[in-house]
């Protein structure tokens, strides 16, 4: 019975001792945007910031405030055009911006010319 009162505390323990990571979308977000300025893909004020969608795919710990994260973001422009891109950078609790943000377009979609 101490065993599998032994185990239940281990496994409950390892499932409450996952942290949360931390929210840093903005930093790769703003990257992204210049990124697509720069590369005349579409100039970020031609977006529609509010209809942007954003998810976290991955956030993998690295170090004790050290993680990896992987959005997801669709940006929307003014003519209802949509660019798909995902993210890659590193952050923490303290700075969102411990990396350079690497910014790959998956989707380009015109729905007006």
């Amino acid at each position: 019975m101490k065993k599998l009162s032994l185990l239940i505390l281990l496994v409950l323990s390892s499932i409450l001792s996952f942290a949360k990571a931390p929210d840093c979308h903005s930093w790769p977000m703003n990257m992204t945007k210049m990124w697509m300025r720069n590369a005349r893909i579409v100039d970020f004020k031609n977006l529609e910031e509010s209809k942007t969608k954003i998810t976290l795919l991955a956030s993998e710990k690295k170090g004790k405030d050290l993680y990896t994260q992987i959005y997801h973001f669709i940006f929307y422009d003014k003519k209802g055009n949509t660019y798909e891109v995902i993210t890659k950078s590193d952050s923490s609790y303290e700075e969102c911006s411990i990396s350079n943000v690497s910014s790959y377009l998956i989707l380009k979609n015109y729905t007006s010319f």
